[in-house]
């Protein structure tokens, strides 16, 4: 790349992609400031954007720009020497000359931009702390991996590029908005001039970028490759990328001919104690808080002093890049390139076995609860979601021995994947470690349990009551009430779903005994509203009703979503019976109101709920839910034909009601939504049902954080200007982004944003169905609804009258 250090253009030799936010909110920052400091990772491209800010602040104010590179440079002499004559003063003796006062007014203005200063910090401040007093009319603009710290510095932190969301249906159309991507595709075009982007090839080039993390230089370096490479190999090789990836431009500095050097020039700027930490932490693919870094950084779960100060001094260095969780927890990660080196240095210095140790006896203790409490508390259970791609990553580690521990970490690992639907391969894997015969450990019952849900959950019941009825006996040669009660739970659940009622009753009367012994009013409590479904079966619907009543709001407070939910449908179920069909909608929308990630198999609910869409003459809306209660295979908490017999009088009333074409458009809608969009189409039901319920119901299905990122979309923020406000990452707030569009359906930011000031408008309005007499806008077609707020009128405008949006469902 070419550059300018005496006043003229400014030009650079390769075409600048992406970074229009950062170019916006940049010169704001520079017209108010003197010295403008770049920092971020290695590869993340501070130097072009330096270059680029410089080369705009050229053309549109005419001011002269010098730039100085410091890479080569280590000696304060040196570092001044090169600026002073940049600037054109030379010096007397290497110590700049102070111009005389009269000199000030003929002074035109001048940016200097600083490049690379993370190596001479010191030096560096103690020139511009000389030049900036006696040169008023002078600006800075360094880059560096870390701050300078000096008086009226400002930072600006640069993330990866924009990236995909490679899991959605759209690949192709997704990968076209990133600017990731089409850096990607840019380069690929130097070399391969007719490279196209297709269907075929959109989800590996979406890969290959999130992979590299977004940055820049890493992403130049594959795209190179593609005259060698197709994607997909590319992609497959990015394993070993610091072997792959050495293809930098032939004249560039010697830290940028490969991703390695990139690497290694930061890292030898570490002291011991931070590259220690370092390579530690390379065993934490999934992220990782003080807690974890503490445990992986010494002996057991005593944290190492300093550590806390160590993590902060990586983080100002742009080597671990800080985030908040959605507990608005504070969390680091080390970048997928970085992380990979650190660990190519942990095998190196023959560390990783002592530290793999480390994080497995930590992990261990975290999963412990498992198998000494009967139900997992919610903290606990966020905790093990929070470090679920550590605990594969050890898991992964400790399968080729015999470590009894493994047991336990699958079960921890299973237990928090049960929720959201467990990955493809989790049963696999908990099979494959039973299999291995670890017979004696006393995490065995742990595993089996988790084993024995995940194949109900498959309708694998011969395979699921194995492993039951295991674990129940090998936990009643433990005496271990608490979980044995949990085991008797899941194997009564296993007969109900089979439609054995004695078996499930017995289970529950044993595990009340067991709760009566333990005095532990929560498990009584549960155990007695099993108990009361049967009650319901045989009509003792009374009965039923003062069991409910008297436990429901304890078991509100204690037990997790997913054991609540089957007391909520039960709840629902004896609500339908009494033909009360506001209480009804209000329980089964509640079991599905709870945490997404704890809920039990949604099918019964949304079962329930076309029971009562049925019973008030909803036939379309019947079919939809029946039609996506399949996606969710059989119910969880009915197994036998009092159930059925209920579901499919609702489903022949619409059917004989409904034409046939529009009784089969209204199924395949329901079988046609995503998860999230049923919930959001289920919820949203209850703005026209009986009970009345608010726009709020809607909203439910986004989190805290979430929604405060709509309400700054609605301001007209930028996502770094987002990240900034609510002080995280940039990469933070395009994944929120994404989640929020996924769940509303909604294509844009421009849709997000007049979706939520269209809802400042009333308090009674669906997320999916369309008010009366208006069409939303997820609808083909038409204006965008009309908004009586001056936030809401400005949100609306941003989206055209021809926008369309792809709906989530055939909503009628």
């Amino acid at each position: 790349m070419g550059t300018a250090v005496d006043g003229g253009p400014l030009t650079q030799l390769s075409s600048f992609v992406g970074r229009t936010d950062e170019m916006v909110e940049l010169s704001r920052l520079l017209h108010g400031v003197r010295l403008l400091t770049l920092t971020g990772p290695a590869g993340v491209g501070k130097t072009r954007l330096a270059l680029e800010l410089a080369g705009q602040e050229q053309r549109s104010r005419h001011c002269e720009v010098v730039v100085v590179k410091l890479a080569t440079l280590t000696h304060i002499d040196q570092i001044r020497r090169q600026i002073l004559i940049a600037l054109g003063e030379p010096a007397e003796d290497g110590v700049p000359r102070a111009p005389r006062a009269a000199a000030y007014a003929k002074e035109s203005e001048r940016l200097l931009v600083l490049d690379d200063c993370e190596h001479v910090l010191d030096e560096c401040g103690l020139m511009l702390s000389e030049l900036l007093p006696s040169h008023p009319y002078l600006r800075v603009i360094a880059t560096s991996r870390e701050p300078l710290r000096l008086p009226g510095e400002a930072l600006f932190s640069l993330s990866g590029l924009a990236l995909p969301d490679v899991d959605g249906d759209a690949s192709l159309s997704e990968c076209l908005r990133s600017d990731a991507v089409l850096l990607f595709l840019d380069r690929a075009r130097t070399v391969v001039p007719d490279f196209q982007l297709t269907q075929e090839n959109a989800g590996h080039v979406g890969e290959i970028c999130t992979r590299l993390d977004g940055l820049p230089l890493p992403i130049e370096m594959a795209a190179r490759l593609i005259r060698v490479f197709p994607p997909a190999e590319v992609r497959a090789r990015l394993d070993d990328r610091l072997s792959l990836l050495t293809n930098g431009w032939r004249l560039a500095d010697q830290r940028h001919q490969s991703l390695r050097a990139s690497l290694q020039w930061g890292y030898d700027l570490l002291n011991p104690a931070e590259r220690s930490l370092l390579r530690g932490l390379s065993v934490l693919p999934g992220g990782f808080g003080f807690d974890t870094a503490a445990a992986v950084a010494a002996d057991g779960s005593d944290a190492e002093p300093g550590t806390s100060e160590l993590l902060i001094a990586l983080s100002v260095k742009s080597v671990i890049t800080p985030y908040t969780d959605q507990d608005g927890s504070a969390r680091f990660r080390l970048l997928e390139s970085m992380r990979g080196f650190g660990h190519e240095r942990l095998v190196a210095e023959s560390e990783d076995t002592e530290t793999y140790g480390r994080l497995v006896t930590w992990l261990t203790q975290l999963s412990e609860p498992l198998h000494r409490e009967t139900f997992l508390q919610p903290a606990v259970l966020r905790h093990l979601a929070a470090e679920h791609g550590n605990l594969t990553h050890a898991l992964h580690w400790l399968i080729p021995g015999t470590d009894e521990r493994q047991l336990l970490l699958a079960g921890a690992l299973a237990t928090v994947e049960l929720s959201p639907g467990p990955a493809d391969d989790t049963l696999t894997l908990l099979s494959h470690i039973l299999d291995r015969g670890i017979e004696s450990s006393p995490y065995r019952s742990v595993a089996l349990e988790c084993a024995a849900t995940l194949a109900g959950r498959q309708g694998d019941y011969g395979t699921a009551m194995r492993h039951a009825e295991q674990a129940v006996e090998l936990e009643r040669g433990y005496g271990r009430d608490p979980l044995l009660s949990r085991l008797l739970l899941l194997r009564s659940a296993l007969h109900e779903t089979h439609g054995d009622q004695d078996s499930a009753v017995a289970d529950l009367r044993e595990c009340l005994k067991i709760g009566h012994r333990l005095r532990d009013e929560t498990l009584t409590a549960l155990c007695r509203v099993g108990l009361a479904r049967y009650q319901l079966l045989n009509g003792e619907l009374g009965r039923a009703e003062q069991v409910i009543e008297e436990f429901l709001p304890l078991l509100r407070m204690r037990v997790p979503p997913r054991w609540l939910h089957a007391v909520l449908v039960t709840a629902g179920a004896l609500a339908l019976e009494k033909d009360d069909l506001p209480t009804a909608e209000a329980y089964f929308t509640e079991s599905l109101r709870g945490p997404a990630e704890h809920t039990r198999g949604p099918a019964d609910a949304l079962q329930g709920l076309a029971i009562v869409a049925a019973r008030a003459h909803r036939f379309e809306r019947v079919l939809q839910l029946i039609g996506a209660a399949e996606q969710f295979g059989p119910p969880a908490s009915w197994g036998d034909a009092w159930w059925r017999e209920r579901v499919n009088a609702a489903r022949s009333a619409a059917l004989k009601v409904l034409p046939p074409n529009r009784a089969g458009a209204s199924l395949e809608a329901g079988r046609a939504m995503r998860h999230r969009h049923v919930l959001a189409f289920a919820l949203g039901s209850q703005a026209t049902g009986a009970t009345g319920a608010t726009a709020e119901d809607s909203d439910s299905l986004l989190s805290k954080r979430e929604r405060d990122v709509t309400a700054l979309v609605v301001e007209g923020l930028t996502n770094r200007q987002i990240a900034a406000r609510m002080h995280v990452s940039v990469r933070t707030v395009e994944t929120h982004i994404r989640h929020i569009r996924t769940t509303l359906g909604l294509r844009s930011r421009a849709h997000i944003a007049a979706w939520a000031a269209e809802r400042r408008t009333t308090t009674v309005r669906p997320a999916v169905l369309s008010p009366p007499g208006r069409r939303p806008l997820t609808e083909g077609g038409g204006q965008s609804w009309t908004v009586t707020t001056s936030t809401s009128r400005t949100a609306a405008s941003r989206v055209s009258s021809t926008s369309r949006a792809e709906p989530p469902a055939a909503i009628t």
